[in-house]
């Protein structure tokens, strides 16, 4: 446990450095103690801050621990920093790797049981009511949108309202991708604009499986490998959502957001390093 917390403050101390120019020397607690700690939480506290804070002080790994209020202060100060920090690491993972085969799909996460939507006070809105085909019943909160290697690591994400459909979130993601890359995904995915520009200007090859009435359909071995490439993507959810607590206890809508971020980072630290 001491050794992972080490390697992950080593490896963001190392990417921050990389994209920020300059640090306030005032400040009593840096901001890559402050990630680590978060990603800590995330790791082995299921995600309480607290109890974290605690072990990181108590095993002297951190010298000037914040308070609860400070604490959470800074964190909400450097968000944006640790989605930079995220795109950062998944550069990084892109660049290194030699597959240019890539994998997409969404996985929802339920702030509360569809039942209880009325008592929800993190926010109010029928944009995050969302369906899953799959259990046949709805919920309400966001849907995480996911880009890994063919490997399983993370390397693009975007989270959106649960009632966003996988189409918007296809042109909310980056997709900064190597020329030559394919990208596997299932047939909510399907927008034959999205994909012929994709292809004309990035060289990006975007792989959906066809419906039964889609316009484009496959040759029979086309739709074997699509089948057979995209099947890991439920394989690499499961292994995140496994990290999740029954819960995540948040309250603010941005600290729902925060804990959530810091979930998919970690797992993306722990599978590429």
């Amino acid at each position: 446990m001491l050794n992972e917390i080490v390697t992950v403050y080593a490896i963001v101390d190392d990417l921050l450095k990389a994209i920020r120019l300059s640090v306030d020397c005032r400040r009593e607690m840096s901001d890559a103690e402050i990630i680590t700690t978060v990603i800590t939480a995330a790791m082995f506290f299921d995600g309480n801050q607290s109890k974290a804070c605690d072990y990181m002080k108590d095993h002297h790994l951190v010298s000037n621990m914040l308070g609860k209020s400070r604490f959470n202060r800074r964190l909400h100060g450097i968000s944006m920093l640790m989605n930079d920090l995220f795109h950062q690491v998944g550069m990084i993972l892109k660049e290194t790797s030699d597959c240019t085969e890539y994998l997409l799909d969404s996985f929802p996460v339920p702030m509360c049981d569809n039942i209880r939507i009325f008592n929800v006070k993190l926010i109010r809105s029928e944009e995050y009511r969302g369906y899953i085909a799959s259990k046949k019943r709805y919920f309400y909160g966001v849907r995480v949108q996911l880009l890994t290697t063919k490997s399983g690591v993370p390397v693009e994400f975007v989270i959106m309202p649960g009632s966003a459909s996988d189409v918007r979130a296809l042109n909310a993601l980056p997709l900064n991708l190597p020329p030559g890359s394919e990208i596997y995904a299932d047939s909510a995915y399907t927008d034959y604009t999205a994909e012929d520009e994709l292809f004309e200007t990035s060289q990006i090859a975007l792989k959906v499986m066809r419906k039964k009435n889609s316009k484009r359909q496959d040759q029979p071995w086309n739709q074997y490998i699509k089948q057979s490439t995209r099947h890991y993507i439920e394989t690499v959810f499961s292994a995140i959502t496994c990290t999740f607590p029954k819960s995540i206890h948040a309250c603010t809508f941005q600290g729902f957001l925060l804990k959530l971020e810091a979930f998919i980072l970690a797992f993306t630290l722990r599978q590429a390093f």
